[in-house]
């Protein structure tokens, strides 16, 4: 019988023991220095939040070649490995657990906000909606990106295979790959971001499936299938998506992985195409449910309610971590939830990111201004 309790501990052969069954989702923070190095203060903030069942970081880019944002940071060079690895370390000393989410940014990208201020690479030459954020402050609109050729897809997935063996050097306990809410993996599975008429194209389900498969069997084969998850998001619409009908092509890509024997799949619902239900009879591993996309902020009780459904083993929290860093702690104790710092969401410093009070805290200085008025 499915324990409906989000505090309950977790175990499966491949994710190993979770003290609880919720998971830090991955969130963008842009806290890196120019290079892509994660900057000190993001050890303190994951580590704060260690006592998640597990965390799954922030999107990092495999290669410059995927860059999506300024300050948002890489898995590629020493220096990346080294900050990461302070990060890993920080966690695991608070008792943590922590996979490194891989982002290949695609067509979201401008080259003001990349390295090497070349122009992004996606399956198609589609340009994305809206703008992009460049490092003087400025909002030029997206360009459009390079359609990929065939030596440009094989060089992405050798990406992917290079950035997990770095996650893995860094003392991550597994990577996830960012299959979700259009970056380069979802652009291939998407009706109007791949328009391709060649074996990753409009073909057949086969063809649009094909980059995601290769993608996740080169990085099993390179880490170990058991330290690998994968985030979908079928018929997501933000940044522009458009899937008309996501169930076949996900289904195919559910049947094709499945026996690899990833840690986890991590998926996001939708109110047009119920994700977590009709892709559950094609997921026989852990399956991680996310039910706040593009909504409201997922609460304790929707939580406890879709573990109850049985459709998923493990249910992520993204901005209730954000002000919350003993999210576990709180709902345990009942606590109402602190309220997001939204002006300093994607600055660089402390403010708005390791600076939300812990639960304990918040106690004692109540405790202290009650006894102040005596």
């Amino acid at each position: 019988m499915t324990n409906t309790s989000l505090l309950a501990p977790y175990s499966a052969g491949r994710i190993g023991h979770l003290p609880n069954r919720i998971v830090m989702a991955p969130m963008t923070r842009a806290r890196a220095a120019d290079d892509g190095t994660p900057l000190p203060v993001v050890a303190e903030h994951y580590a704060q939040r260690a006592s998640a069942g597990l965390i799954v970081t922030e999107g990092i880019w495999p290669s410059s070649r995927g860059q999506s944002g300024w300050r948002y940071p890489g898995l590629q060079t020493a220096a990346h490995v080294e900050g990461w690895r302070r990060v890993t370390d920080a966690v695991h000393a608070a008792g943590g657990r922590i996979y490194a989410q891989l982002m290949h940014g695609g067509r979201n990208g401008h080259p003001l906000a990349r390295i090497d201020g070349d122009l992004p690479l996606a399956p198609s030459a589609v340009i994305p909606p809206g703008h992009a954020h460049g490092p003087d402050g400025s909002k030029p609109d997206y360009v459009a990106p390079r359609e990929m050729r065939v030596d440009d897809i094989r060089t992405a997935v050798q990406d992917f295979v290079d950035a997990a063996r770095n996650a893995i050097a860094a003392g991550f306990d597994g990577v996830e790959l960012h299959g979700a809410n259009s970056y380069l993996i979802h652009q291939f599975l998407a009706d109007n971001t791949n328009l391709r008429d060649d074996a990753y194209g409009r073909g057949s389900i086969a063809d649009r499936i094909r980059f995601a498969v290769e993608v996740v069997r080169a990085v099993a084969d390179a880490v170990g299938a058991e330290r690998l998850g994968l985030r979908l998001s079928p018929g997501n619409p933000q940044f522009g998506m458009a899937e008309a009908d996501p169930g076949p092509v996900y289904r195919a890509l559910l049947d094709e992985i499945d026996g690899i024997g990833l840690a986890y799949l991590h998926l996001t619902d939708n109110d047009r195409y119920p994700a977590l239900t009709d892709l559950r009879p094609h997921w026989h591993g852990t399956l991680i449910g996310n039910v706040g996309e593009n909504g409201d902020p997922t609460t304790r009780e929707a939580g406890e309610a879709v573990l109850a459904s049985g459709a998923v083993d493990l249910v992520s929290y993204g901005r209730a971590f954000i002000s919350n860093p003993d999210l576990p702690e709180r709902f345990a104790a009942g606590a109402a939830l602190q309220e997001i710092d939204e002006a300093h969401l994607y600055t660089n410093g402390a403010e708005g990111y390791t600076d939300y009070p812990f639960l304990e805290r918040e106690l004692v200085s109540a405790q202290a201004s009650r006894s102040d008025l005596h």
